[in-house]
């Protein structure tokens, strides 16, 4: 998976290129932001593979972002413009491709294809196993090493992937896509998972979003984009 960061100043135009990078199945969102400053402060906390880069924004554009990054750490850099040239400048200042808005999904997957190329790692999947038995993470001081069987829901913020039990809110330095895969806890968010045993209740809302109330009474969000696997998964109509 691509570790990617959306940097983009138009709400609509970042939720639509992170929903595309998103069914393309090859790009992990670890963070999105709405301006240079906020994608400068991302990219030093994050480290991204990649980030995906409007160059329009208010006070900031792209290209002066691109200026401020230390080149010896500077991830692959992917300029979104609506304006075509911009292009030859973008390559000129040694980003990695350009997409023109609005994204194509078919032109994104030559950048995507082009991406793994250049981050193509060692396949060391005959020495992974399947799913994890313990789920190391930290809280009040202490280490913890929790059974996935334990986990009512997981979420992800700016500070991190946050696991939480029936009594303990704690941090993990795994991603939740890797939960995802290798626990039971199935995507109701781009940001949270739940564990489908600790849903108690689903509750519809308007303009196809829902709540899920946890056993312990936890509320979680259901976005539109997984609500029909939800309601799927529990053969609901």
């Amino acid at each position: 998976m691509i570790k990617a960061l959306v940097i983009d100043d138009e709400p609509y135009a970042r939720e639509e290129l992170i929903d595309l990078l998103l069914d393309s199945g090859h790009v992990e969102i670890i963070g999105s932001g709405a301006n240079a400053i906020e994608g400068l402060k991302l990219i030093n906390t994050l480290k991204p593979e990649v980030v995906f880069l409007d160059i329009q924004m208010p006070k900031i554009t792209g290209i002066e972002l691109l200026s401020m990054l230390d080149p010896d750490t500077m991830p692959k850099v992917v300029f979104v413009t609506a304006y075509d040239d911009y292009a030859i400048k973008a390559f000129e200042d040694n980003a990695f491709d350009y997409l023109l808005k609005p994204v194509e999904p078919s032109r994104l997957d030559k950048t995507l294809n082009k991406l793994k190329r250049e981050l193509r790692q060692p396949d060391y999947t005959p020495l992974l196993s399947d799913m994890l038995e313990l789920i190391p993470c930290s809280g009040h001081h202490r280490i913890l090493l929790l059974s996935p069987a334990e986990i009512t829901y997981a979420c992800s913020d700016l500070s991190g992937v946050h696991v939480v039990t029936k009594d303990t809110r704690a941090t993990t330095q795994l991603t939740l896509k890797v939960l995802e895969e290798k626990t039971p806890l199935i995507r109701c968010h781009r940001q949270y998972l739940v564990h489908p045993q600790a849903i108690r209740e689903i509750k519809l809302l308007e303009n196809g979003l829902a709540e899920i109330t946890t056993l312990h009474g936890h509320p979680v969000p259901v976005s539109r984009r997984f609500l029909k696997e939800i309601k799927d998964r529990f053969g609901l109509s």
